[in-house]
């Protein structure tokens, strides 16, 4: 009786454990999906995000060479800020 036991056990807890790290790994590829890689396509850009609170996220958005700062909030969206497009260091020619 313990012998059967401890062979279900032998063969269910790494049965188990692939289950956990595919469930993870299938996870994280529809995280990448569903938010996106960060892909430039046309005019509008996903600069930068930070979390506030649980619901509340300030991002970044780069459209037509303008920077848009946006409140995120399930609600919806809050314009807060625009500027102009900064240039990043790389671009910065030497005088």
């Amino acid at each position: 009786m313990m012998v059967e036991y401890f062979l279900r056990l032998a063969l269910l807890l790494p049965l188990l454990a692939l289950l956990i790290w595919g469930s993870l790994k299938l996870t994280r590829y529809l995280q990448t999906r569903i938010v996106g890689a960060q892909v430039r396509s046309g005019a509008l850009e996903l600069v930068e995000t930070s979390l506030l609170a649980p619901g509340l996220k300030l991002a970044v958005v780069r459209f037509h060479d303008r920077e848009i700062l946006l409140g995120c909030s399930r609600n919806g969206f809050v314009r807060l800020g625009e500027t102009d497009s900064r240039t990043r260091p790389a671009e910065i020619e030497p005088a």
